[in-house]
């Protein structure tokens, strides 16, 4: 096997591996959410096919026992963004019902919307992160096809397969601004004064008494990874050809 089809080969890995992996995670922290009960204060993650809870041990908090939905950071986090006047968070293919089958459209957690009441881009976004399985596997073939043709214009196919970190980050960013720039649209809010805003993409930041935090999390570091090991193999394979 030649040197590029190796290092292509550890990037169609790290690619499969990023999909299972959490990417970024947010998290709210304000003093109704003590640290003794929210060690890591209100904390969502972020996956290529969802939002998940990123709370740790707050199951356990007996006045919770009895309220299942209670014991979620995501459940908590549509609350506060209710309280604020934000849609609910599109969680994607995390949205399960109570038999835990998957529903054919989100199920909010602050609120229940009809279809009809849904903005658009939410049901975008919707799409995308659930069938964001379907985009991986063409990534990864388009990764094997850049590994076993010997053409130089596949390269194209590894940038496209690699170029994962780029998708997350342009999906995330627009879809926080969409989320602050969409405020009481739904009905809800407390604070009808709020403007509208850009939430925090990433480092510290205040929205009304909560203090928010956004960083990436080891997910986005394997996507990292994938560009790094596709883009190497790109150089590898081109110098091989223009040295045939």
């Amino acid at each position: 096997m030649k040197k590029y089809q190796i290092f292509a080969g550890i990037g169609i890995l790290l690619l499969i591996a990023t999909y299972f992996a959490p990417v970024w995670w947010v998290t709210l922290k304000s003093i109704q959410y003590p640290e003794s009960m929210y060690p890591k204060g209100i904390r969502i993650e972020f996956k290529y096919d969802g939002v998940y809870n990123g709370c740790e041990g707050v199951s356990e908090r007996s006045e919770l026992a009895a309220d299942q939905a209670g014991a979620d950071c995501l459940f908590e986090m549509n609350k506060i963004n209710h309280f604020i006047g934000m849609y609910p968070i599109v969680q994607g293919a995390n949205d399960i019902n109570e038999d835990g089958d998957h529903v054919p459209y989100p199920v909010y957690a602050a609120e229940t919307l009809s279809q009809d009441e849904i903005p658009t881009y939410l049901k975008f976004l919707d799409f995308i992160l659930k069938k964001s399985g379907y985009f991986f596997t063409a990534f990864g073939l388009l990764g094997l096809i850049f590994m076993f043709r010997t053409k130089k214009l596949c390269g194209a196919f590894a940038i496209i397969a690699g170029s994962i970190p780029v998708y997350f980050l342009g999906l995330y960013i627009y879809s926080l601004y969409w989320y602050g720039h969409h405020m009481g649209l739904h009905g809800g809010g407390a604070f009808a004064g709020i403007k509208p805003f850009m939430p925090t993409v990433f480092g510290e930041g205040k929205v009304a008494q909560f203090i928010t935090m956004s960083y990436p999390n080891y997910g986005f570091l394997l996507a990292v990874g994938t560009f790094v090991f596709f883009v190497l193999a790109i150089l590898m394979k081109r110098k091989e050809i223009s040295n045939k």
